[in-house]
């Protein structure tokens, strides 16, 4: 039996939405879950549904496509569908199946969900491995293998980066906070101040001010509490 790839649109334009929805018809092995015009909600939908794949405009309010590909569970394949060719680049290094500048047809269309259907067939034979990364600690060449599942959090200091693991230990690496969360996973991993990113499953407590691991208090950045709460919004009570 043919896989069925589940599917959401995300776009601030409903011609938009209405033309995607009538090329998933076509297509027996595509299952339209939801619609939304607000990146939000879209970013919730996908961490409580089990989604496949993200049709994503660009250019939206609260979050870019751009932004929210990077937020999304790693399971979730991301196409593009925008107006704006500048930013076709920038999507091929986010790894996105393919770039779709509107207007187009169901020609161009087929041709994208035709490599994700390929993809997953390619993902179902694969095995698992917890993720991980190797990480300088010195300047002699020496590289120290980290699990993700064991960091609680990272910190950023100015040219440098600590990275805080369970049982008190402590790596510093000559490295930055950008460059180490992009080689995380990004369905464990939030950053909630300039100088934090934390593993969301080590969280203990957290307010509107601090995110607590490891009964140490962190800084949650006002720019980053919208994003913060709704990556934790599935789990509260």
């Amino acid at each position: 039996m043919e896989k069925v790839i589940k599917c959401i649109i995300v776009d601030d334009e409903p011609p938009a939405i209405r033309l995607l929805e009538k090329h998933i018809e076509k297509v027996a092995f595509l299952e339209l879950v939801t619609t939304t015009t607000n990146s939000l909600e879209a970013l919730q939908i996908m961490e409580k549904e089990d989604i496949d794949l993200a049709f994503l405009d660009i250019q939206m309010p609260n979050l870019t496509g751009i932004q929210l590909s990077k937020i999304v569970n790693d399971k979730t394949r991301i196409i593009f569908t925008t107006a704006y060719p500048q930013f076709a680049l920038e999507s091929y290094d986010l790894n996105a199946v393919d770039y779709l500048l509107k207007p187009f047809d169901f020609e161009r269309f087929y041709k994208a969900i035709s490599k994700v259907k390929l993809s997953s067939k390619t993902q179902d034979n694969s095995n698992t491995t917890e993720a991980y990364l190797f990480v300088k600690t010195d300047g002699k060449n020496n590289f120290e293998k980290i699990n993700s599942s064991d960091i609680l959090y990272i910190e950023g200091l100015k040219n440098y980066v600590a990275i805080h693991l369970k049982n008190n230990k402590q790596i510093i690496t000559y490295n930055t906070l950008k460059h180490i969360s992009e080689s995380l996973p990004a369905d464990n991993f939030i950053q909630i101040h300039k100088s934090f990113i934390v593993a969301i499953t080590h969280i203990e407590k957290t307010n509107s001010i601090v995110v607590q691991i490891n009964s140490k208090e962190l800084p949650l950045g006002n720019t980053y509490k919208s994003l913060f709460f709704a990556r934790i919004e599935k789990n509260k009570l």
